[in-house]
This record gives structure tokens, sequence and C-alpha cells, in this order.
């Protein structure tokens, strides 16, 4: 009960991270190269101060670290520039369902052999979510931002995978922070700019680092504390109802409207991620003789 708690817990994080990068990109407050690299500095100071109070220094070396620093720079960039003009209801869905893909391939490859009952659960819950994300007929999808999105769901899903090495997840987030933290500034000024130049203001500045320290920095750490107990499958099959938090979120906290599509998509994915997950009595059938 426990480690379902703290995963859903997790997942809650992620959410909010959407709903974070959305309120800031939506506001005009902030570009999303800029709150990407905001992002991933803050994220790195948060870590660093509280990994020396509480360790009193910061290793950076590891296992799984040029995979993890790796992963995180990709999806960190691959995830902003596809946001200068993915739609964000097919961008979650391209995230999530290459992120599956990654996370299921490596599992496959580190030897892990799910149960057919996980093929599909996963499968009913990505289908919901497809047709609850699928963009409508006149939606116009570049395949450059596309295509950066895609990246940035296989970075993500490598940095799950570098997650299940960790022996001290608050370390090791700290020091992929680090590490990747300059990367990114540097990469910055050489990447490109939207159409419409985006001023930064406090209020996008406020929601970046927020994103970055809280529900990024701590976030990943306590995902990277269960995932050494989560089967690769089980963490790639639950990452599916973040788009599903982060939907209901922004009904309760940004006033969008319940649908009854939302509804039966949110049935399908919890549904599809609980007979995957969870692991559900065997029924014994005993003859009259026994």
């Amino acid at each position: 009960m426990r480690l379902f708690l703290l995963t859903a817990l997790t997942m809650v994080a992620f959410a909010a991270n959407s709903l974070l990068n959305r309120a800031a990109l939506a506001s005009g407050s902030i570009d999303a190269v800029g709150f990407g690299a905001i992002r991933l500095v803050s994220g790195a100071v948060a870590l660093v101060v509280l990994v020396l109070l509480l360790r009193g220094n910061l290793r950076l070396g590891g296992p799984g670290r040029v995979l993890a620093i790796a992963g995180l720079f990709i999806y960190i960039f691959g995830f902003s520039a596809a946001y200068m003009s993915l739609d964000a209801g097919l961008g979650a869905l391209i995230l999530f369902g290459t992120t599956q893909v990654t996370m299921f391939a490596g599992s496959l490859l580190g030897g892990e052999r799910p149960p057919g009952r996980r093929w599909i659960g996963a499968l009913i819950a990505f289908g919901g979510l497809a047709w609850l994300l699928w963009p409508g007929e006149d939606a116009q999808i570049s395949a450059i931002h596309g295509f950066a999105m895609l990246l940035g769901g296989v970075g993500w899903g490598l940095y799950s995978l570098a997650g299940r090495a960790s022996r001290d997840p608050l370390a090791s987030t700290a020091a992929n922070f680090v590490l990747t933290a300059p990367l990114a500034l540097a990469v910055v000024p050489f990447l490109p700019a939207q159409l419409e130049p985006v001023a930064m203001t406090g209020v996008g500045i406020t929601l970046a680092v927020v994103s970055g320290a809280v529900t990024s920095g701590l976030g990943y750490a306590l995902w990277y504390s269960i995932l050494p107990r989560l089967d690769g499958t089980v963490a790639a099959v639950a990452q599916l109802t973040v788009p599903v938090i982060a939907m209901a979120g922004g009904m309760i906290l940004l006033g969008e409207v319940l649908t009854a599509r939302f509804a039966v998509a949110a049935i399908l994915v919890l549904g599809g991620v609980a007979l995957s997950v969870v692991r559900w009595p065997q029924l014994q059938i005993r003859s009259r003789g026994s």
C-alpha cells in the first residue's frame, strides 16, 4: 500500500508539472525554452541545498549517471521545443506513448517478462488516452515538433530506466540535475526561437522555479526512490495516468470543463493501469472430491 501511495503521489507531481507549464506558457509569461532552462537550474539548486543539508556532501558519480544525464537533457529540451508548436493534448499523447514503448523495450532487453494481463492493460490504458487526446480533423501537426516530443519521450524513458540502478535517490537526482544544467545553459542560445518572442515576467519565472524546485526536483527524487521497487513495465504503464490527472487538475484549478469523453477515457486509462499493475488473486477451483 505504501508503494502504491508513493507512486500515486509521484504521478500527481508529474501532472502538476504539466499544469505549471501550461499555466506559464498559455498566459504568455515566459517562452518554452526559458521555462525549461529555469526549471532545470532551479531544480539543481534546490536539490544541492537539500543534499548538503542532509548528507553533508554531493557525489556526482554513480551507476547509470551518463544514461540519466543524456535522458534528462533530451527530455527537457525535446519537451520544450515541441511545445513551441504542438497541441498540448497531442504532445502528451506522443510523450507518454513513446515513454511507454521505450521503457517496455528497455525492460524486455533487461530480461523482464511481463505477464499477458500487463500487455492487455497497457493497450487498454493507452487506447483510452489516445481516444481522449487525439486531435481533431482541423489540427495542424508539425512533423518537426512532433519528432521533438518523440525524442522527449525517449529521453524520459531512458531517465526512468536509469533510475532503477539508483542507490541514493535524492543524491542521484541532484547529481543528474547539477550535471545536466550547464549543458542546458550552453545549448539554450542555439535553440530556435519562437516565431513570436515572449518576454519573461515574474509570474512565468516563479512558475518555472516552482516546477523545477518542487514538482521536478523533489518529484524526480521520489520517482527514483520507488523505481528500484517497480518492474520497468509497471513504471511505464503507471505514467499513462499523468495526462488524466493533469486534465482533472485543470478542471479543478483552471476552470476547464468536465466532459463525458473525459469521464469514459479516465475509466479506460485507470482500469487498464489497474489491470496491469494490481496483483489480482488467482481463483482456485476445487473438485467435489477434494
